[in-house]
């Protein structure tokens, strides 16, 4: 019998005995028993994060490292696990990869540094304990339930540690011949989310917050219809409710839109979800654990058109711009194929490309922009006379399927700016067929994201005809 649905639970969810409590319950309710995908207690990661740093530099914090980390499950697992049998189970299990970490926190502090490899296999703790408990809990509600690590289970990986793809038909043929019997009715497997197996049995992490990516893995591989994302939030809104407290809920996104939605900053889901599972007819929900009798948002291939046609605005504040100049950059052939290969050599991710006839403009990452401006001056390539750098700019996007194909709806997005007294720097439409994003500056950003709400999703005015009011808008450029 195949898998009807794989469940994954997120750090947020996960982040107290009454969190891992909830989940169980739900998990126990379903007819089929699913295949289930864990995080790490919320603050887990990022503790160890801290731990790996301060074993580089003295080797004298590890076992204060090694003992809260012990104190920490230890204590989720006496109020989590009743069951003498169960909880010394779950305990020496734990106790088992609390003495792996050491040895690699130690030898990281011997030589006075981690590989790439070795921050990826030390970040993945927390999600293993955190099957560990989660298994131990559904076993006190009387179901078969058992914490498998990626290894187990052949979840392969590609060579990069620390934002790695997965190979997918290497994971199918290893749950094929996989001596645990993945099949659905069987148990309950409780999966480590995060991190997949690279060549020689080393660690590589799908990147922070790579949990979403790793259970659609998990969902493709098994065949499993639908994946389930449970979260500490309602879904896709119509913007960020903690910035916008009139934003609405989501019913139905398409994966174009979900897919862009992420990109340009909204946080529900890790961007990278979509890609397994696009094109294969699967269903992604995402649901709030807190109230399981909400429907939460449906991604799917087809999505839904609504009269508005746009979805929701984001905006992201984390990017900067590199301004590329030259009398022919922009018809050059070549030029920005070597910008993006001396970028990517270095490990920077290009956001976006927006060009004109004198200049090529590189949206990338604030914390990447310091390092792309050496890259990039280093070029000086033919027609490049000037690199420059540009802060104190943040990425709005309005997103909607068919949003580039209604007449006027683009006009009425830049009015709404405008009359909120806002000058667009940059603008880029028609790169995806249901976004159309913008550059503002940082503190305008918030303003504009409430302006398009109160626009498209507040007011439920109807399209008709407008003057545009006084506006400065650079176009491309």
């Amino acid at each position: 019998m195949k898998f009807q649905k794989v469940m994954k639970f997120g750090g947020g969810c996960l982040r107290d005995a009454d969190g891992f409590k909830r989940a169980a319950d739900i998990i126990r309710k379903e007819a089929v028993p699913p295949a289930v995908v864990a995080s790490a207690v919320a603050g887990v990661t990022d503790a160890l994060e801290s731990g790996l740093k301060r074993a580089v530099k003295n080797e004298a914090g590890v076992a204060r490292t090694i003992r809260a980390f012990r104190t920490q499950h230890r204590q989720l697992a006496d109020v989590l696990l009743p069951t003498p049998q169960i909880r010394e189970d779950a305990i020496l299990q734990i106790d088992h990869r609390l003495i792996r970490l050491e040895r690699l926190l130690r030898g990281a502090a011997l030589i006075g540094e981690a590989s790439p490899f070795t921050r990826a296999h030390v970040l993945s703790y927390g999600e293993r304990w955190a099957a560990i408990l989660l298994a131990g809990v559904l076993r006190e509600k009387g179901l078969d339930a058992r914490a498998l690590e990626s290894e187990q289970i052949g979840l392969a990986a590609d060579e990069s540690p620390e934002d790695a793809s997965a190979d997918i038909p290497a994971f199918r043929r290893a749950i094929k011949r996989n001596a645990l019997g993945l099949e659905a009715g069987r148990f309950v497997p409780v999966i480590t989310g995060f991190y997949g197996v690279a060549s020689r049995r080393r660690i590589a992490s799908f990147g922070r917050n790579g949990t979403d990516y790793s259970a659609a893995v998990v969902a493709v591989a098994l065949h499993a219809p639908l994946l389930e994302i449970w979260k500490d939030v309602d879904g896709f809104m119509t913007a960020d409710p903690k910035r916008v407290p009139e934003a609405k809920p989501i019913s139905r996104l398409s994966f174009s839109e979900a897919a862009e939605l992420s990109y340009f900053g909204a946080k529900v889901l890790h961007p990278r979800t979509l890609e397994p599972i696009a094109g294969l007819n699967g269903t992604i929900r995402i649901r709030h654990l807190l109230r399981p009798d909400r429907a939460g948002t449906e991604i799917s291939a087809k999505g839904r058109t609504t009269e508005n046609i746009l979805k929701s605005v984001t905006h992201n504040n984390r990017l900067a711009v590199l301004r590329v100049f030259g009398a022919g950059v922009g018809c050059k052939p070549g030029i920005i194929g070597i910008i993006g290969r001396s970028l990517a050599d270095h490990g920077v991710n290009i956001i976006s490309v927006i060009t004109a006839q004198t200049i090529i403009n590189v949206l990338v990452a604030e914390s990447d922009a310091g390092r792309a401006l050496k890259i990039l001056r280093a070029i000086r390539r033919g027609v490049v006379t000037r690199v420059d750098l540009e802060t104190g700019l943040s990425l709005v996007a309005a997103v909607g399927e068919g949003l580039t194909k209604r007449k006027g709806l683009a006009a009425r997005v830049f009015t709404a700016v405008a009359a909120a007294g806002i000058n667009v720097e940059i603008i880029s439409s028609g790169a995806s067929g249901v976004a159309t994003y913008f550059l503002v500056r940082k503190e305008d950003a918030l303003p504009a994201v409430r302006a398009l709400h109160a626009e498209f999703f507040e007011a439920r005015a109807k399209l008709k005809p407008f003057a545009l009011p006084p506006v400065s808008i650079r176009i491309g450029a």
